[in-house]
């Protein structure tokens, strides 16, 4: 029993990482006033574009930046379509996800002709588990050997890197004057500007950093877990992101907890594929849907009252304008 509950956290840790990498980069954008649904597109083109880089390079490393570089771009066309030009922000963000969902298959098709796959990496290609020292050593020690070696040790460097993230994003953004500016500009964007702080430069600092984050994000799932990219391989994450990020009410921490309760969830979901009922199969589509069917209850029933950045979704136009 302890031992499969191990494999389940396990599971839940190999699975979150996109989630909450997704989140906090939604956070920051949020935070700042920018609704950013196009994070599913975000995580879809950086993993086809680090997957892509990656093939062709053999370094998981240009994988990375790959990855990183085309989510940062799409995250400034965003802003230039909502905050340069003050267009609508779930509309802009649904064109970018339709974009990447066309643009990946397309040009995967193009490229390397294998259904709109990528080759699969190997070797320096990928992002492999890393093995903490003496994890091998300790793995038979009970309760704290198995914690050890499988909960703490055998990950990818962005695994690692996904959980760091929740405390230094949490540091930034409530600890640092520039959370603070980005945190106004989220709540009273014209008092922020009367007070001498660009609106318009403190909203687009953000989608980059959103973009890094969720670059890293689609990157993870590419060229770390999956070793491929498979068309729509973000299979709903980033909206799945979106809803974590407002069950904890926009704060790192609740976040980062609704993304492990989602996590968990998929993880169950993978484990419970082939399981009968009696004499009746279940079938592997409910399954598949058991992780989305849960975050729709899950959100109705126990988030009580969010209450959002009060400029959220508004674009600001000056005064004198």
């Amino acid at each position: 029993m302890f031992e499969t509950l191990i494999l389940m956290l396990d599971a839940t840790i190999r699975t979150a990482p996109p989630l909450i990498l997704a989140a906090m980069a939604g956070m920051f954008c949020e935070r700042s006033g920018v609704v950013n649904i196009a994070l599913e597109g975000k995580l879809l083109a950086a993993a086809f574009a680090s997957a892509a880089a990656a093939a062709v390079s053999g370094s998981a490393w240009i994988g990375l930046g790959a990855g990183v570089g085309v989510s940062i771009l799409f995250a400034l066309l965003h802003g230039f379509a909502t905050i340069t030009h003050r267009g609508d922000q779930v509309v802009s963000g649904m064109a970018i996800n339709i974009l990447a969902a066309g643009l990946t298959v397309t040009l995967g098709r193009y490229w390397f002709d294998q259904g709109g796959q990528t080759p699969a990496l190997s070797g320096a290609a990928r992002f492999a588990p890393i093995d903490l020292p003496y994890a091998k050593e300790l793995y038979d020690v009970p309760v704290i050997g198995q914690l050890y070696s499988e909960l703490l040790s055998g990950h990818s460097l962005l695994e690692y890197v996904a959980f760091a993230a929740v405390p230094l994003a949490w540091w930034v953004l409530f600890r640092t004057r520039f959370g603070l500016r980005l945190r106004a500009v989220g709540e009273a964007p014209a008092a922020v500007d009367t007070a001498g702080i660009s609106v318009v430069r403190m909203r687009y600092i953000a989608l980059i950093i959103g973009g890094l984050l969720a670059g890293i994000g689609g990157t993870y799932l590419a060229v770390a877990q999956t070793a491929q990219f498979i068309p729509n391989m973000s299979a709903g994450k980033g909206f799945m992101a979106l809803a974590a990020l407002v069950f904890g009410k926009w704060k790192p921490w609740s976040a980062m907890a609704a993304c492990l309760l989602f996590g968990f969830l998929d993880a169950v979901a993978i484990r419970l594929q082939g399981v009968s009922i009696g004499d009746f199969p279940i079938p592997v589509q409910a399954i598949e849907a058991l992780p989305y069917i849960l975050t729709v209850f899950l959100l109705a029933g126990f988030i009580g009252k969010a209450v959002a950045p009060k400029a959220l979704g508004t674009p600001y136009v000056k005064e004198r304008e």
